[in-house]
């Protein structure tokens, strides 16, 4: 997953667009705002259990069919491209889930579900965690009446999002490079109010970045929806300038929001290393970041 790199030069329009001073918060609970995160703990769980799961992999066909398998019921776009990597070209899919709405516009939420190219590692919080909490989300927006009152929410799950060899812009991101440039061609792109980004938000010890790369006015929105519920806690006590799936919608003017804890382990021990494994994970980091943003979700719905 990811790499800290300097301000790639978001659009003027990423950095003012103030949230509203009051929006209608839901009854404390309200079930328009729970997701379970014991739910979306198992589904990384049997996702990890299948061992490593880069491109080209056995176990990434095996990861693909079991998310057509849970999202089989919903509104399901399966968008394949061939990913040109410094150690060859791979098939690749993007899986993105609809979920319609009464509102004019769509709110994306993603995160990227392969793991990277290293030896034992089976990245419980690096492409586990995000990929189980989306099929959390997946459950929750399938509730109620449809559409939802808002706008439509597409659920993304980004292939390819590490680096094959060495990150660089042309060695990163594959997916949602590919699918910024087609949203952005096809007139997707200009109909997205926020992009949600979910990237190691599985940590025991949560504490999620303020990124530097995202939007501000939509990490503010972010941090108030974490207020919303008491975890703001676990939001924003370190700024970084990280480089994740977000930054290709962030280059095309879509607002965007990462949601990352970058400190995986005393000095980010675990990360990228088989020490990233499931008893590292905990169900109510899940919960908050799950929760945190539904609640985001409902206070975009209301701008």
């Amino acid at each position: 997953m990811t790499a800290k790199s300097a301000d790639p030069a978001l659009p003027a329009s990423q950095t003012s667009n103030p949230i509203p001073a009051q929006v209608t918060p839901p009854p404390p609970d309200s079930p328009d705002v729970h997701v379970s995160g014991s739910r979306a703990l198992q589904y990384t769980r049997e996702m990890v259990a299948m061992g490593p799961r880069p491109l080209g992999s056995p176990a990434h066909a095996k990861l693909e069919n079991y998310l057509r398998q849970h999202l089989k019921n919903d509104d399901l776009e399966e968008d394949a491209f061939t990913a040109d990597t410094p150690k060859g070209k791979f098939p690749a899919r993007n899986f993105i889930a609809k979920f319609p709405g009464t509102k004019d516009g769509i709110i994306v939420i993603a995160g990227h579900y392969e793991t990277k190219m290293l030896k034992n590692f089976v990245g419980a919080n690096d492409g586990g965690a995000s990929a189980g909490l989306l099929l959390e989300l997946a459950n929750h927006f399938a509730q109620g009446k449809r559409p939802r009152d808002g706008y439509s929410v597409w659920l993304v799950w980004f292939d390819a999002e590490e680096a094959v060899k060495q990150w660089s812009d042309t060695d990163s991101t594959y997916g949602s490079r590919h699918l910024a440039e087609k949203w952005q061609q096809d007139g997707t792109a200009k109909k997205i109010k926020g992009l949600f980004l979910l990237d190691m938000i599985g940590d025991s010890d949560l504490n999620i970045d303020r990124d530097e790369n995202s939007t501000p006015w939509l990490e503010d929105l972010v941090y108030q929806a974490a207020s919303r519920f008491g975890y703001q806690s676990y939001f924003f006590t370190r700024q970084a300038a990280d480089y994740d799936d977000h930054i290709p919608f962030a280059k095309i003017g879509v607002p965007v929001a990462d949601l990352i804890d970058l400190d995986y382990g005393y000095n980010n021990v675990f990360w990228h290393t088989p020490q990233d494994t499931m008893d590292k994970l905990s169900p109510k980091s899940l919960e908050i970041a799950g929760t945190t943003v539904v609640e985001a979700v409902r206070l975009l719905d209301q701008r």
